[in-house]
């Protein structure tokens, strides 16, 4: 009865070394093209988002539109930094908030520049009567020097639910336009 020697018992030591060498360099190309250090996040910028209410309603809600502004561009923010492959950074600006339009063009670029940022999202939101509301949304990738994105949303309601649905939709256009690291 042959028995069948195991590659290692089969081979010379000259051609054992040869093997073992070659073992080596495959795992370490195997180490690297599969677990490779993963990329640095792209740092991204956030702005503030205007709000304009052309609706003619009697009743001021301006606090609570503010606040769900506000809110929209946060869930924004924890929408892509939860993700792993954007790194949030704040703009800063003198007076707030910080959106596209409270500052001049420049000032608004240098500004997410000086943050670090990569890519910048900024928008506005109107009101357009009790129910609809429009939201313009740019992404801009400062290094490119390229707008990627320009995307007119509507959506009904005016409530915190509503805000929370239109941040995820526009979170979800985001993940599916913007670059990968």
């Amino acid at each position: 009865m042959m028995r069948a020697a195991t590659p290692w018992r089969a081979l010379s030591p000259r051609n054992g070394a040869m093997a073992v060498l070659m073992l080596c360099v495959v795992a370490a190309l195997s180490f690297h093209s599969g677990a490779s250090a993963a990329a640095a996040p792209i740092a991204v910028a956030v702005a503030d988002f205007d709000y304009f209410d052309t609706s003619g309603e009697v009743t001021d809600q301006s606090a609570a539109h503010l606040a769900r502004v506000a809110s929209f561009a946060k869930l924004l923010r924890d929408n892509l930094a939860a993700q792993g492959d954007y790194r949030v950074v704040p703009i800063e600006c003198p007076d707030h908030p910080c959106t596209a339009t409270s500052m001049s063009q420049d000032v608004f670029i240098a500004a997410a520049r000086k943050a670090g940022a990569r890519l910048v999202i900024y928008g506005g939101i109107r009101k357009m009567s009790t129910l609809v509301q429009w939201g313009e949304i740019q992404l801009l990738d400062l290094e490119a020097e390229k707008l990627l994105m320009r995307r007119t949303v509507t959506f009904r309601g005016d409530n915190d639910a509503a805000y929370r649905h239109a941040a995820n939709f526009v979170g979800d256009q985001l993940k599916e336009t913007m670059p990968k690291p």
